[in-house]
Parts: C-alpha cells; sequence; structure tokens
C-alpha cells in the first residue's frame, strides 16, 4: 500500500467550494483507476487542505496516463477559475504488521 500526499491553501471563504469541485472531478478520475483503494481530505479553517490517496500499489498509481491527469487538472482548474499551487507533495509506504522491509520513495 502506498500514499499519495498532498497540501494545498486556499481561501478561508473558498475551502467548501475547494473540496466539492475535488470530490465531483477528480475523486471519480481517480477511483476509476486500477490500484485506487480510498481518498481522504483533511482540512483547516485556515485554508489547509491535505488530500491523501491510499493506492495498492505504486506501479497501479504511476500507471495513470498522464494525458487523463492533465485533462481532469485542466476542467478542475477551469471549475475553480484558477491554479492552486501545491505547498506539498509527499508518497508514503504503509507497512503492516512487522514488515519493516518497506522500501521509501521520495519522488516530489
Amino acid at each position: 500500500m502506498v500514499i499519495e500526499w498532498l497540501k494545498v491553501t486556499v481561501e478561508k471563504d473558498e475551502i467548501d467550494r475547494y473540496i466539492q469541485l475535488d470530490q465531483a472531478i477528480w475523486t471519480p478520475v481517480l477511483a476509476a483507476s486500477d490500484g485506487f483503494h480510498k481518498k481522504e481530505v483533511w482540512w483547516s479553517p485556515n485554508g489547509e487542505i491535505v488530500m491523501v490517496v491510499w493506492w495498492n500499489t505504486r506501479e497501479q498509481w504511476k500507471a495513470i496516463p498522464a494525458s487523463i491527469l492533465d485533462e481532469t487538472d485542466r476542467a478542475f482548474i477551469e471549475a475553480l477559475g484558477y491554479p492552486v499551487k501545491f505547498l506539498e507533495a509527499r508518497e508514503y509506504n504503509v507497512t503492516q504488521g512487522d514488515d519493516r522491509s518497506a522500501k521509501v520513495w521520495s519522488s516530489y
């Protein structure tokens, strides 16, 4: 299991709108992709939003065609009305039980 962890900041009055658009545009595309497990969105009242996407394998996550990601990103920016800069993007492996052999990837 691997985690895609993304952090953005939006204006406080844009939090609900950002999350609604993310759920309407990005989540269905990701959910239709092989290897998708689940997605969580965490937010704070100061406008910080963290999206945590759980993937079965890194290979499945990274196999999503760039054209699909680009098309989805364009649709999201168009709906939102402005691009949002990612403050942080991280990748984590989830170790189950006593499995300490998990590799750490740093692709950002």
